[in-house]
């Protein structure tokens, strides 16, 4: 199994900036097996994909944030940051960590509960 933790979501003025945290964890779970996302889902809107850190290091970036947000890995806490700079209203939405690992002839595609992000003045 594989659990999933996100944090740092909060209200923040235009133009600000936020951090958000994912906490990885799972007896079969493996960091460098697992491609980690960010995604968001604004109200009444789908799910979108934000930005992604494959294992082999390569990361992706929807175009709405791309040259204001960054995506990082830490290997040793087991962990996927998403830094949020120059945040518009338009970012608001609820924030969901995804990780996707083959192991054991399956794949595991587990999310976490989501975080909200409230971009308002």
């Amino acid at each position: 199994q594989v659990l999933l933790r996100e944090s740092g979501g909060e209200l923040a003025q235009p133009g600000g900036s936020l951090s958000l945290s994912c906490l990885a964890a799972g007896t079969i779970f493996i960091f460098d097996l697992a491609d980690m996302g960010w995604y968001r889902q604004a109200p009444g809107k789908e799910r979108e994909l934000v930005a992604s850190a494959s294992s082999d290091g390569t990361t992706k970036y929807a175009d709405f944030v791309k040259g204001r947000f960054t995506i990082s890995r830490d290997k040793a806490k087991h962990a996927v940051y998403l830094q949020m700079n120059r945040l518009e209203p338009e970012d608001t939405g609820v924030y969901y960590c995804n990780s996707k690992m083959s192991r054991f002839g399956r794949l595991y595609d587990t999310w976490g509960q989501g975080t909200q992000v409230t971009v308002s003045s």
